[in-house]
């Protein structure tokens, strides 16, 4: 990465940093009028290496002349650039709107995504994915059954008894998504015996349901890693 690069990632890692800590109103009191100012700073800097990006970018031979730098700018790297920027101007309009405002400070943090285009991780992500398309979607699939299977079952055996929790499918669907996904809020749970055995199955099944995807993705991570250090070694 070269020095430039560098100094932008730490300049984004910066600015997501200072959004975070706007969201605090105790620290936002301290200094209220110190965090625009950082706000306009970053996106001063941001736009002023945009411009020079889209310039530079001419020498790459698939972007030159004004159609190639129009192509540029509705490249994927490009518009998450602009999308970088985007907020700090629409707070104008949303000034008198606290939920907006709250929107467009989570919005900032959308800059992490830029260091995308410094990383070769997010690169090794994008193949492990595309790489494991079918096997991912074949455990989303399998889950989404699960799912549907364990609300039917909970409605049938729980309704009776609660009808507020599992008077439905798509009420029982809540619970099923809880305990799937070995959170388990506990807010809900079944009282008669068949339920509390289907409960069991669902909750030792979601272990499985989770572990499935995670070694899809580290198998596909260590094939992507391992290509990639073969490639370089040609």
């Amino acid at each position: 990465m070269s020095p430039v690069n560098q100094a932008v990632s730490i300049l984004i890692l910066l600015a997501s940093f200072i959004a975070i800590l706007e969201t605090e109103p105790t620290v936002r009191s301290l200094a209220p009028g110190l965090f625009p100012l950082l706000e306009a700073f970053f996106v001063t800097v941001f736009i002023f290496e945009y411009l020079l990006r889209l310039y530079a970018v001419g020498e790459d031979t698939r972007y030159r002349g004004i159609a190639g730098r129009l192509r540029y700018i509705f490249s994927f790297w490009s518009l998450i650039d602009l999308i970088a920027i985007l907020p700090f101007f629409l707070g104008f309009l949303a000034y008198n709107n606290a939920f907006l405002l709250r929107l467009l400070r989570l919005l900032r943090m959308l800059r992490l995504a830029r260091l995308g285009r410094f990383s070769q991780a997010w690169s090794a992500l994008a193949d492990a994915l595309h790489s494991r398309t079918h096997e991912l979607l074949l455990s989303v699939g399998v889950a989404g059954l699960l799912l549907l299977f364990s609300s039917a079952c909970l409605y049938v055996v729980e309704a009776a008894s609660q009808p507020d929790a599992f008077g439905s499918v798509p009420r029982a669907l809540w619970w099923s998504i809880a305990t799937l996904t070995t959170v388990g809020y506990g807010d809900v749970t079944p009282i008669t015996a068949l339920g509390k055995v289907f409960a069991g199955i669902t909750a030792v099944a979601g272990i499985g349901i989770i572990a499935m995807p995670t070694g899809i993705l580290a198998a596909a991570f260590s094939d992507a890693f391992q290509n990639k250090d073969n490639t370089q070694g040609d």
